[in-house]
């Protein structure tokens, strides 16, 4: 008999904690230039894009949405920090400058790599190689525009750079 109650009580457990578990966001094993935190372009339901959170849970936390991969245009029409950053970088207005990127954090690292290392052309070469028709990784476009340089390290140098400003900017 108390097998049978130890086991039914296992299995209560068991059966409460399931959609607690269904509940957590669970990452997407392909990394940044997909979609890190497993999130679709845009935030989820109940999202707040003026705080980068969405909706409070009954116990009052909050959690942090990743708007790095949102539509560029969407985040710096509510983020006027990042869009200072980005002009900081390129020189020119962040609308205009992340115009064809597929998200955010993609043009912050493509505007690192054109801070960080002398790529002729620039921001604007560079981001033609990213975004135009057959458009490239990041890590190919420096490779292609910059031979001497290390595309492998530079690339994850500024896509660590674009990592800490997004999360920095919706701080």
């Amino acid at each position: 008999m108390k097998h049978f109650t130890l086991i039914l009580a296992g299995a209560m457990v068991l059966a409460l904690a399931a959609p607690t578990f269904a509940q957590r966001t669970h990452p997407s094993p392909g990394g940044p230039p997909s979609s890190p935190g497993g999130r679709p372009s845009g935030a989820g339901t109940g999202s707040n894009a003026n705080s980068g959170t969405s909706g409070a849970h009954d116990g009052g936390a909050a959690t942090h949405t990743d708007m790095s991969h949102a539509s560029p245009n969407d985040v710096l029409s509510h983020n006027t920090a990042i869009a200072g950053k980005i002009h900081t970088l390129t020189g020119q207005d962040a609308q205009a400058a992340c115009d064809g990127f597929k998200n955010l954090g993609q043009c912050v690292a493509a505007a690192h790599v054109a801070k960080n290392i002398d790529i002729p052309g620039g921001f604007d070469a560079l981001k033609a190689k990213v975004t135009g028709s057959g458009g490239v990784s990041l890590g190919k476009a420096i490779e292609q525009l910059s031979p001497q340089a290390n595309a492998k390290a530079e690339a994850k140098k500024a896509n660590k750079q674009a990592s800490d400003d997004l999360k920095e900017s919706n701080s």
